[in-house]
């Protein structure tokens, strides 16, 4: 593995396990047993080590969201949109939790955040779009947008909504699937006879457990 990948992957692990603000450069170096010159021959602070997350997470938002037309198995493309925002929320909790609070403090970082969000939109539209097409779903194009806000909404914020809620309160697994439960209710009431059955699939898998990976 790289030396910056490796960076990376040791930054994000500790700042999902002890929080961001609490994480220095000094705390990444010791953790991945390297010196900090080293680390900062890699990148020149921990802004730097963040870019370099975001850049991650980037590129697996934009893979996982992709639309994907699945006509006979419209059940494994449900799984694989929710087991995609349930492993980005678990993997990149710490940026969920505080999104605001780290793009307030970059510029650069939050005009990059606003065009992949551009992107991600695009393609989250396309994805319902797809969903009326499979007839999992009844809406009137209108009102597709808003159904893609809601949805965001709480994709982005249901992590520092727990947190405000429960303050002090570490981030389980538990906590995301209650998000993705939050976010089959706002579609359930636009879904069809079809769409109700797949859903309820999904729920009672959430509950059991986290979902696991779907692969289409």
């Amino acid at each position: 593995m790289k030396t910056k990948k490796k960076i990376t992957r040791g930054a994000l692990e500790l700042f999902n396990q002890e929080g961001e603000r609490n994480t220095t450069t000094n705390h990444i170096a010791a953790h991945l047993g390297m010196s900090p010159g080293n680390l900062y021959y890699h990148y020149a602070n921990k802004q730097e080590i963040i870019r370099g997350i975001f850049d991650e997470y980037t590129k697996d938002l934009l893979d996982r969201f992709r639309p994907v037309e699945s006509q006979n198995e419209s059940l494994v493309l449900l799984k694989h949109y929710v087991n995609s925002t349930f492993s980005l929320m678990w993997k990149y909790r710490f940026l969920y939790v505080n999104l605001a609070d780290i793009l307030g403090r970059d510029e650069a970082l939050h005009h990059r955040y606003l065009a992949v969000q551009h992107k991600l939109r695009i393609n989250l539209v396309s994805i319902v779009e797809s969903f009326l097409r499979l007839k999992l779903i009844e809406i009137e194009h209108a009102d597709i947008q808003h159904l893609v806000t809601n949805l965001h909404v709480i994709a982005t914020g249901w992590l520092a909504y727990q947190t405000a809620m429960n303050a002090n309160t570490e981030i389980t697994e538990s906590m995301v699937m209650q998000g993705m439960l939050q976010m089959l209710a706002i579609v359930k009431p636009l879904a069809t006879p079809l769409g109700i059955e797949q859903l309820m699939l999904l729920e009672e898998g959430l509950k059991m457990s986290p979902p696991s990976e779907v692969t289409i």
